[in-house]
C-alpha cells in the first residue's frame, strides 16, 4: 500500500487529489516531514485492528528516535467522543477505511486548512476511531516539549486557521445535534445579600516566592465597592503560610483558610472559599504566582456582571516573565469566543482565558470539580450550556511564566493525562447538550 503524504493543515482540494486514485480497502496517511519506519508487522497490526473493529480510522503509539540514537516511547491518547479539539495527537501515521474517508471528504465544503480535521470528525461519527496502545513504528526526530505549543491556538499569527477550524467544529456539532442555538439564560445578579461585592480567590501551596506579589496585586485594586481576598492555604511547607499570616495581620480584608483535609485539589480549595460565609457576590480568580495587570480589574469585572447579567466573566491575560516583561505570544485574548458561537466553539479549544470570575450562588449550586487541572474549563463548559458568559478582550491579568508553574516542563505522560481529562469533560458536555437538544425538540 503506497502511503498518502499530506500536511496536517491541508485544503479540501489537496486531500481529494491525494486520495482520489486510492481504490484499496484502506488508505495509509502520513503527516509531518520527519522520516519514519513502519514495519510490515506494524502495518499488519493496524489492518488487524481496523478489520476487527470496523473502525473508520486507526492510529497507534509509536517510538521516537532522537539524533543521538536514544529511543523513547511516545504514547498517544485514547480517542473519546469529546476529543474534538483540532490539536489531537494521533501521531504521524493513521490508517483509514477508504470508503469512509472519501465519503467524509465529499461532505466537506471548500476548506483551506482543516480538511483532515473535518474528515476525522465525520469519520468519528461514521464507524469511530480506534487507538492501538502498541508502538507500531518509529519516528526519527529531535526531542520536543509537549507543553511548548500550548498557546499556538491563540497566537494571532494562526487566526485564519482558527476561524476555519471553528467553522469545521461547528458544522460537526450541528451534524451530531450537540450545537446550542438557543439564547443562554440571563442571571439576576442583584438578588441576595452578601458580606461584600467581590472576593478574590487564591488557592496556594508552596509559593513563598510569588504569593506576596499576588496578595499585593489583589489588595491594590481600586473599586467603588468593598471586597476581600480569600486565600486557601493548602498546607504549605515552605514559608508561604507565614507570609499570608503576616499580610492578614496587616489587612483585615484577607481571610486565611487552612483546610482540614489534606487531599484537596485546586477545585476543592475553590469550594471551600466560595462556600465560606465571607465570600462576596462575585468570586474572581487569582493564581498564586500571577498578578492583575491593572488596579481596575475587579471594577471592570463587576461592571460587566451587571451590564450583561452573566453567570461568569472571563478576561484576557498577558504572558510575562517573573519581572512582568511581556514574552511571546503576548496578549492571550481568546478572540475565538464570540457572542454568537463562543459556547459552541468552547468545545474545540482547551481553555477559555483568565481571570475567571463567577456569580457566587451559581458556583455554589454547581460546585467545582476537586481536581488541580481543568476545573476552570469544566466550569466554563457547564455554565455556557445554560447561562451567559461575559468576555473582556483587553488585558486584565499577568500570567507569569517561571520554572515553578504547574504546567512548566510537562512530561508527555502528564500532558496526555491532562488532555484525556479535558476530552472526558467535552464528552460528557456533548452528551448533555445532545440530551438538551432532544428535549427541546419534543
Amino acid at each position: 500500500m503506497e502511503p498518502v503524504r499530506i500536511n496536517r493543515l491541508c485544503s479540501t482540494e489537496e486531500l481529494r487529489a491525494a486520495v482520489e486514485n486510492h481504490n484499496e480497502e484502506y488508505t495509509l496517511i502520513i503527516t509531518g516531514s520527519c522520516p519514519l519506519d513502519l514495519s510490515p508487522e506494524g502495518m499488519m497490526r493496524l489492518m488487524q485492528v481496523a478489520r476487527a473493529t470496523d473502525a473508520s480510522m486507526v492510529y497507534s503509539d509509536y517510538n521516537e528516535s532522537a539524533p543521538d540514537g536514544t529511543v523513547t516511547a511516545h504514547p498517544t491518547v485514547t480517542y473519546q467522543s469529546g476529543a474534538i479539539r483540532d490539536d489531537f495527537d494521533f501521531g504521524p501515521v493513521t490508517l483509514w477505511r477508504t470508503y469512509d474517508l472519501k465519503n467524509a471528504l465529499w461532505l466537506l465544503p471548500k476548506y483551506n486548512y482543516s480538511a483532515l480535521y473535518g474528515v476525522r470528525l465525520v469519520c468519528s461519527a461514521f464507524n469511530g476511531i480506534r487507538r492501538v496502545p502498541e508502538r507500531l513504528y518509529t519516528v526519527y526526530t529531535g526531542a520536543t516539549d509537549p507543553g511548548a505549543a500550548q498557546f499556538d491556538y491563540v497566537n494571532p499569527a494562526n487566526r485564519a486557521v482558527q476561524i476555519e477550524m471553528e467553522l469545521t467544529a461547528t458544522a460537526y456539532l450541528r451534524y451530531i445535534r450537540a450545537f446550542l442555538a438557543n439564547e443562554p439564560e440571563a442571571v439576576d445578579v442583584f438578588r441576595g445579600e452578601f458580606p461584600c461585592e467581590m472576593s478574590v480567590i487564591i488557592p496556594v501551596r508552596n509559593r513563598e516566592r510569588t504569593i506576596a506579589d499576588a496578595l499585593r496585586s489583589a489588595l491594590s485594586q481600586n473599586t467603588t465597592f468593598p471586597y476581600n481576598v480569600i486565600v486557601v492555604d493548602n498546607h504549605s511547607t515552605d514559608g508561604t503560610t507565614e507570609i499570608i499570616a503576616r499580610f492578614a495581620q496587616e489587612d483585615s480584608r484577607i481571610i486565611h483558610i487552612i483546610p482540614n483535609s489534606r487531599t484537596l485539589g485546586i477545585g476543592g480549595c475553590w469550594n471551600l472559599a466560595v462556600n465560606h460565609p465571607g465570600c462576596g457576590r462575585f468570586a474572581c480568580q487569582l493564581d498564586s504566582d500571577d498578578m492583575y495587570s491593572s488596579p481596575d480589574t475587579l471594577q471592570r469585572v463587576s461592571s460587566l456582571f451587571y451590564a450583561e447579567k452573566c453567570a461568569m466573566v472571563i478576561g484576557s491575560y498577558e504572558l510575562t516573565d517573573m519581572e512582568c516583561r511581556p514574552i511571546p505570544p503576548g496578549l492571550i485574548a481568546h478572540m475565538e469566543w464570540t457572542t454568537a458561537n463562543g459556547r459552541n466553539n468552547a468545545l474545540r479549544i482547551n481553555g477559555l482565558g483568565a481571570p475567571r470570575a463567577f456569580y457566587t450562588p451559581i458556583l455554589r449550586e454547581i460546585g467545582v470539580p476537586d481536581v488541580s487541572y481543568g476545573e476552570d474549563y469544566a466550569l466554563g463548559l457547564r455554565i455556557s450550556r445554560q447561562w451567559r458568559i461575559g468576555r473582556i478582550f483587553e488585558s486584565l491579568y499577568l500570567c507569569r511564566r517561571w520554572e515553578g508553574n504547574s504546567d512548566a516542563g510537562l512530561s508527555l505522560e502528564r500532558a496526555n493525562a491532562n488532555n484525556t481529562y479535558k476530552d472526558w469533560l467535552r464528552t460528557i458536555e456533548i452528551e448533555a447538550r445532545m440530551r438538551l437538544n432532544r428535549g427541546n425538540s419534543l
